[in-house]
């Protein structure tokens, strides 16, 4: 009777797909990476974030080759100088982090160790993924940590979701985005 329409995002769809366009912020050439903090309870989303520099720093003139792990050069390794996605929507958040207990976090990549941490220390109770972080070992360790914390972990969709795919998704994302 009410003839509304029946392909619309799911709330999961939707919060994974801020995660997505915040992603698309990220000035980094190799790794776009998007988060968004939600309280499930009322679907609102508290805070979103991207990888990128931090505060004052120029990206115009920073190297994001990160050619530092080839020579040794610790100066030259883009890693020291980027904020996480995770990290950064944690900081964004304009209220007292206490609010963010039991919170959703929808990210495009599985955290790393150090943004687990953080997570865990908010009180996110929840995290859900889009793709698996590359450095097998680490991933491990963060498991390890948020189970223990007793925080769930979600991959959406149980799709393993390539790079390149991501990529793809990304450019047409943005190409739609820009003729609007």
């Amino acid at each position: 009777m009410s003839g509304k329409r029946d392909n619309y995002l799911s709330w999961e769809e939707y919060f994974m797909g801020i995660a997505i366009l915040s992603s698309l912020r990220s000035k980094d050439p190799h790794n776009q990476v998007g988060a968004c903090i939600v309280k499930e309870i009322n679907n609102k989303i508290l805070s979103i974030g991207y990888n990128g520099l931090t505060i004052g720093m120029n990206d115009d003139e920073f190297d994001w080759l990160s050619t530092g792990e080839e020579t040794g050069v610790l100066k030259n390794i883009k890693d020291y100088y980027v904020v996480h996605a995770e990290r950064n929507a944690i900081l964004n958040y304009c209220g007292d982090t206490k609010d963010l207990n039991g919170s959703t976090l929808y990210i495009t990549w599985f955290p790393c160790t150090e943004c687990t941490k953080e997570i865990i220390q908010v009180g996110i109770k929840k995290v859900v993924y889009l793709r698996m972080y590359s450095k097998l070992e680490l991933v491990e360790i963060s498991k390890y940590m948020l189970k223990k914390a007793g925080v769930k972990i979600i991959h959406y969709n149980n799709k393993k979701i390539t790079k390149k795919e991501m990529d793809i998704s990304s450019l047409k994302i943005q190409e739609i985005l820009k003729k609007i």
